[in-house]
């Protein structure tokens, strides 16, 4: 059997596994899956053509400074039909600068009227009071567009016990979760924060489908069969955060397959070459999505 035959065979029984979702769907609820930029090496009009035709109902990507790449998006976005959510953030660790270009992204973006705005909150150095102005400064400028704080490594959200405490302090406070990074930090499938996992899944809105593990936040393929108890576990969280979102009323359920590129994604050594095809793991992810999730 040569490789192509091996991955064929394998990615039918993961398939299987996975593409017989439990949750029941209300006949209302609109399932949204997006793609990512991350590694694309086109143009945005480029991008968005190839995310149209894989069947993507919209894109995920950071908010621009630049004028003529937002009207370029704007126009790609028209002519392909599709939706767009952004990414909001600031730089450096200087704690003024940071929050003020995180600011000043959120205030520019909020005037597209996007599905969300998913924000690289603060800094995992930073203290959890200067972390605390990125959730009350959302809180204050949330209206038709909800603003998101992603459970990421280096940020605010970087932990499971860490965003448990914000949670606490900010009830209206909402996450994007990206539960990839959890597994890292914690070098587990966080078997023992149970309690503390649930709690963010009852706060989630919006859903970053790449699977982690306990030494990485990317499998090489989830597809591959020695992954399928991560795979599982990722599976199952989803599954849990989005009967809370069906329960709370939400009827647009927003997902972003966001398998990175190298070297996020696994390499050969020396050749640096890709294990997998990073679009064609993406592509599967949506297909996956979009089965299990389907009414």
């Amino acid at each position: 059997m040569n490789r192509r035959e091996f991955i064929g065979q394998s990615a039918g029984g993961a398939m299987a596994l996975t593409m017989s979702g439990p949750v029941k769907m209300n006949a209302d609820a609109e399932v949204v899956v997006l793609a990512t930029n991350w590694g694309f090496e086109g143009d945005t009009r480029a991008f968005c053509r190839k995310a149209r035709e894989a069947g993507y109902d919209g894109i995920e990507v950071w908010w621009s400074s630049d004028a003529a790449e937002r009207q370029r998006l704007r126009e790609a976005l028209k002519e392909y039909g599709l939706k767009v959510g952004f990414l909001c953030g600031g730089s450096g660790a200087d704690f003024k600068t940071h929050f003020e270009q995180y600011k000043g992204a959120v205030e520019q973006a909020l005037e597209w009227e996007p599905l969300y705005i998913n924000s690289h909150s603060g800094k995992d150095f930073f203290t959890f009071e200067q972390n605390a102005r990125f959730i009350e400064f959302s809180l204050e400028k949330t209206g038709k567009t909800e603003i998101l704080h992603e459970t990421h490594r280096g940020r605010m959200c970087y932990s499971a016990p860490v965003t448990a405490g914000f949670l606490k302090k900010y009830p209206e406070m909402k996450l994007t979760l990206d539960i990839s990074h959890w597994t890292n930090v914690h070098e587990s499938l966080l078997e023992d924060q149970a309690e503390t996992v649930d709690g963010a899944l009852q706060r989630t809105r919006h859903i970053h489908a790449r699977v982690g593990h306990q030494q990485g936040p990317q499998v090489n393929d989830p597809r591959a069969p020695e992954w399928e108890n991560a795979v599982s576990r990722h599976l199952g969280w989803w599954d849990a955060a989005v009967k809370y979102q069906l329960a709370s009323g939400k009827k647009q359920l927003t997902f972003l397959t966001e398998f990175g590129p190298p070297t996020y994604l696994p390499t050969l050594p020396y050749t640096r070459q890709p294990l997998v095809n990073q679009w064609e793991v993406n592509v599967y992810m949506l297909n996956l999505l979009k089965t299990r999730y389907r009414k």
